[in-house]
């Protein structure tokens, strides 16, 4: 014999940044396991440190951390804890992105601009990440950017269910809020069994987030609409897509997204707009203002499903499977 053989069982250690723990509190308890103990915090002058308190030796690490605001931060301590694990010997690092950072940075619309969806995945995996696990990508070609696994998983089914259970669905219209997400929203009326609607847009490409709605097409007179989109930010395409509805005779409006980012003058916009609810899931942190003061916002919670999808990753299962009614 010239070698020495283990009969060791497969070990899982879950581990989450300092960007959103609450979300991996409800992770881990979905999983029955605990949260690996880290000591992580800043130095004076903004750099990263990041130490485990348990051996991760030769164990099946995931880790999760989804990239909030302040977004830079986090991704950096995001790749500092990845290459921690690599160096503390771990037999595989996954990397549970929920939301992943500059994906819509996905190509190149004019000259002399990076693709930054690219290059974060670049990041991941020189710093030691075997596999990405993320949630609704802004595109899927980013999944074909990083050189190895992505499960990308998918919160319709989540969204999907709620709205359905709340409106009469022979009322029910799925718009899609621009020409990009209409195959999504083809993906709604699927599982609704309800007619699609298209907000027709154009962006000034020369103004960030400045949005000119023309017209809509498709019938939402009289019709509760619902509004299907990947990402919330300052929220003006969306309320902007919402006035136009009600312009054309909708009922009622429903908004959702499965990112609630949420960021600049979005609190005022969603406080103020006549959309009848808005529902997310907690992909992303929702700010203190928002979720004490808009009692129309309704979030919920994508950890079952990252849960399932990590323990399938684990037990060498199908994570397709959970999405094959769809």
């Amino acid at each position: 014999m010239t070698g020495i053989k283990t009969t060791g069982e497969k070990k899982m250690m879950f581990f989450s940044g300092r960007a959103h723990p609450e979300l991996a509190e409800e992770v881990a308890q979905q999983l029955g396991v605990g949260v690996v103990p880290t000591k992580a915090f800043d130095f004076a002058n903004g750099e990263i440190y990041v130490r485990y308190q348990e051996s991760a030796r030769g164990a099946d690490c995931f880790l999760i951390q989804s990239h909030t605001a302040p977004i830079n931060k986090w991704i950096m301590e995001q790749l500092i804890m990845i290459d921690a694990l690599k160096r503390a010997s771990a037999r595989s690092i996954t990397v549970i992105v929920p939301f992943y950072g500059y994906a819509r940075q996905d190509k190149k619309h004019r000259g002399r601009e990076p693709i930054s969806a690219r290059l974060i995945a670049d990041l991941m995996k020189t710093a030691g990440a075997d596999r990405i696990l993320t949630v609704d990508l802004h595109t899927d070609q980013i999944q074909g950017f990083f050189d190895g696994p992505v499960d990308h998983l998918f919160a319709l089914p989540l969204l999907a269910d709620y709205v359905g259970g709340k409106v009469d669905r022979d009322k029910l219209t799925v718009v899609s809020p621009d020409a990009g997400r209409v195959r999504v929203a083809d993906r709604w009326c699927d599982r609704l069994g309800a007619p699609l609607a298209i907000v027709h847009k154009r962006r000034d490409k020369d103004v960030a987030n400045q949005v000119t709605v023309h017209e809509v097409v498709g019938e939402v007179k009289g019709r509760v609409c619902v509004l299907v989109d990947d990402m919330i930010d300052t929220g003006g395409t969306i309320c902007a897509a919402a006035d136009a509805l009600f312009a054309h005779g909708a009922e009622d409006v429903i908004v959702t997204a499965t990112h609630g980012v949420l960021s600049g003058p979005a609190a005022d916009r969603l406080k103020n707009s006549r959309v009848g609810e808005f529902v997310f899931t907690n992909t992303l942190p929702t700010p203190g203002e928002l979720g004490r003061d808009l009692d129309k916002l309704t979030v919920l919670s994508i950890a079952p499903t990252i849960a399932s999808a990590v323990r399938e990753v684990f037990e060498d299962g199908s994570v397709t499977s959970l999405f094959d009614e769809q």
